[in-house]
């Protein structure tokens, strides 16, 4: 399950970083803040695509398996 747990790390460091956004008064601390929330999705996108690739990998493994048993 670390990979699920990585998605919610980057997940909260994305809200994180938009919170620090939202309150920063100054506009490059701001600029600098949205800059990370966006690597911190983009990190978080693919983490999610990375689960989803492997939980099919594993459901045509288990699909592949059962028709050989079947056999």
């Amino acid at each position: 399950m670390r990979h699920s747990t990585d998605l919610e790390f980057y997940l909260a460091r994305a809200a994180q970083a938009r919170g620090e956004a939202d309150t920063a008064t100054l506009d490059h601390v701001r600029d600098r803040c949205r800059r990370s929330q966006a690597a911190w999705e983009a990190l978080a996108d693919r983490a999610a695509r990375t689960i989803r690739m492997r939980d099919e990998h594993e459901r045509m493994k288990a699909e592949l398996l059962a028709s050989e048993l079947a056999k």
